[in-house]
């Protein structure tokens, strides 16, 4: 059964929500949220993932700061979730990225990250910094980070329609960091993936997860 537990990190204590299996797991996912925190929609995910055969481990970054804490998918929720994941910062999460990360390493695990909007860019960091397989939902942070290089395959996912990331943004991910896989999903907005909660688009989502878990089966097996 899916449960919590506590993830004991060099920037302190923080939850995390473990789905695994049933059977031998093709590989173990780190799961990297975005700025609204551990979300109902992050523990579905997890279990998607265990559904397809992966143990799946999210952080609860936020617990950092506050433990618990979780935001409201509206304009108050990003303006708040910003000012959390700057006090927070990105060397944190990839602190808390690693330790999750060792964990499943210990136990036997090929270990990949998964990652969404500010934890798309963790998932590059952990890419870059700890040489692990990533994969980067919608990620506004990347481009001050896109001249480290690639420490292992990386997989970019982008929506046509994402106002802070447009093309040319889409276009430097390409450039510099040429052996990744970029995706662009017509019709998809940022926080394409994010079901239910509007801009989700189901077709995006289905292909951008059908492509997530091809990358990782190809390279956790």
């Amino acid at each position: 059964m899916p449960h919590w537990r506590t993830l004991y990190t060099p920037c302190g204590a923080v939850q995390a929500w473990r789905a695994e299996p049933e059977g031998t797991p093709r590989g173990a996912v780190v799961v990297a949220h975005e700025i609204f925190g551990l979300l109902p929609h992050y523990q579905r995910l997890c279990e998607r993932l265990a559904e397809a055969g992966f143990i799946a481990l999210a952080p609860a970054y936020f617990d950092l700061i506050e433990p618990g804490l979780t935001l409201a998918t509206d304009q108050a929720g990003a303006d708040r979730g910003r000012e959390v994941v700057n006090q927070l910062g990105l060397d944190c999460g990839v602190d808390v990225t690693e330790t999750a990360a060792r964990l499943l390493q210990a136990e036997g695990h090929t270990v990949g990250v998964l990652g969404f909007s500010w934890g798309g860019t963790v998932a590059l960091l952990a890419n870059t910094r700890l040489a692990l397989p990533a994969v980067s939902y919608y990620a506004t942070r990347n481009p001050p980070y896109l001249d480290e290089p690639s420490q292992a395959p990386l997989l970019f996912h982008f929506g046509a329609l994402d106002v802070p990331i447009p093309p040319a943004i889409v276009d430097l991910h390409r450039q510099k960091q040429p052996q990744a896989q970029v995706f662009v999903y017509e019709n998809a907005d940022h926080a394409f993936n994010r079901d239910p909660d509007p801009p989700y688009q189901p077709d995006a989502a289905a292909l951008a997860w059908r492509r997530t878990l091809d990358f990782f089966a190809e390279h956790l097996s």
